[in-house]
């Protein structure tokens, strides 16, 4: 897995990419009350505003962490977004997206580096 500095996981599988945010976050947020998906076959670039989170504490958005296309989107978060506090990094992902260079994710923080980011 690879980390943002805004706390997002990706997971590659050859071009597709796994996104979600990380326990830590999930943690800052607080019990997460509604998730708003981007809808599949959206082009994204790098930084656009994808995902609308919303807990007790806080509204949040995620960004693009890379530019491709969504090629699904994790619906059991609609139904049940309190998946985000009880998975954050399994079963509370947000979406796959299909990327076109896979160099791009050599830019972004190894687990080790993402614990040194956050002081643990």
């Amino acid at each position: 897995m690879k980390y943002t500095e805004d706390h997002e996981w990706l997971d590659a599988d050859g071009d597709i990419v796994t996104v979600g945010i990380t326990e830590y976050a999930a943690t800052q947020l607080g019990d997460v009350v509604f998730v708003e998906l981007p809808e599949v076959e959206t082009q994204v670039a790098k930084g656009d505003e994808i995902v609308v989170i919303e807990s007790v504490k806080a509204a949040s958005d995620i960004v693009a962490p890379i530019d491709g296309e969504i090629v699904e989107i994790n619906e059991a978060l609609v139904d049940n977004p309190a998946l985000v506090n009880e998975d954050p990094t399994g079963a509370a992902w947000f979406f796959k997206i299909k990327i076109e260079d896979a160099a791009a994710l050599d830019e972004f923080m190894t687990e080790d580096d993402y614990k040194d980011h956050i002081g643990e």
